[in-house]
């Protein structure tokens, strides 16, 4: 799927990726998925199994999250940082992606930390969001193809407007957060954007784009991304905690994001 390396090449860091096509039907696949992620732990790969059917070829639509998966960081702990209670905050962040605590309780409770927050410091952090690898590359790609595109976060709009106007994106979902005087109230506007609504807004954008839901594409690393990861056609934990790991159908841990489109058939030749 990458094509050979270039014998000049000074690069170093080569991603490959092989595909290998079997027939026959699988006694036990879920067995069969779990081998293989014991197998891509002990060897520091990843493996991906998927059936080659007419969809894995016809996407068409494909969301992300936003926070550790589009971008390098978590908002929310940058921003508890600025206001002095990065540590309290970046625990309870833990906490909710390992899906110990509820998310919407972990939001409400993080979100009232940063009360009184200035929103130049918002401005300053939007303005240099650390992209992940292959980001760029990735939608550079699904722009060319014709995909639609959106970010389904449980962050804040403040950013994902940022990501969505520099990476073209079609449609950005997240929670909103209240700004009065130009502080942040420690409050936010409207319903919280958590697990359920995720996949809720995945369904929706689905169906206003007349696109079946095995047609999707969903990728996101905590534990409140596991409801759309699992409702979409491909489902994908990148870089991902253990626990979305071990209950999402693919995981992408060692390279970038631009991997997605290895899993949906491209190859490297299609996409330079």
């Amino acid at each position: 799927m990458s094509g050979r390396v270039r014998i000049d090449s000074e690069d170093t860091t080569h991603k490959a990726c092989v595909e290998f096509t079997v027939r026959g039907t699988p006694i036990d696949t879920n067995a069969m998925r779990s081998n293989f992620m014991e197998i891509a732990r002990t060897l520091g790969v990843d493996i991906a199994f998927q059936e080659d059917n007419i969809f894995r070829r016809t996407r068409r639509l494909v969301c992300f999250d936003m926070d550790s998966t589009l971008i390098q960081t978590e908002v929310i702990d940058e921003l508890a940082k600025r206001a002095g209670v990065g540590e309290q905050v970046c625990q309870i962040t833990e906490a909710a992606m390992r899906g110990e605590i509820n998310f919407a309780e972990s939001f409400k409770q993080r979100l009232s930390l940063l009360k009184g927050l200035d929103e130049n410091v918002l401005i300053e952090i939007a303005e240099n969001l650390p992209l992940t690898e292959g980001a760029e590359r990735l939608f550079r790609a699904l722009k060319k193809y014709g995909f639609k595109t959106a970010i389904l976060s449980g962050g804040f709009t403040y950013f994902g407007r940022h990501l969505q106007n520099k990476l073209g994106i079609d449609y950005m979902f997240a929670n909103q957060l209240e700004i009065v005087d130009g502080k942040l109230t420690g409050n936010y506007l409207g319903d919280i954007v958590d697990g359920a609504k995720k996949a809720e807004l995945l369904r929706n954008i689905a169906f206003k784009e007349d696109i079946y839901l095995e047609q999707t594409v969903a990728v996101g690393d905590g534990s409140n991304d596991l409801p759309m990861i699992n409702i979409a056609g491909l489902g994908i934990a990148f870089h991902a905690k253990p626990i979305v790991t071990k209950n999402a159908q693919h995981s992408i841990s060692t390279i970038g994001l631009d991997a997605i489109l290895f899993l949906m058939g491209f190859r490297d030749r299609d996409v330079e």
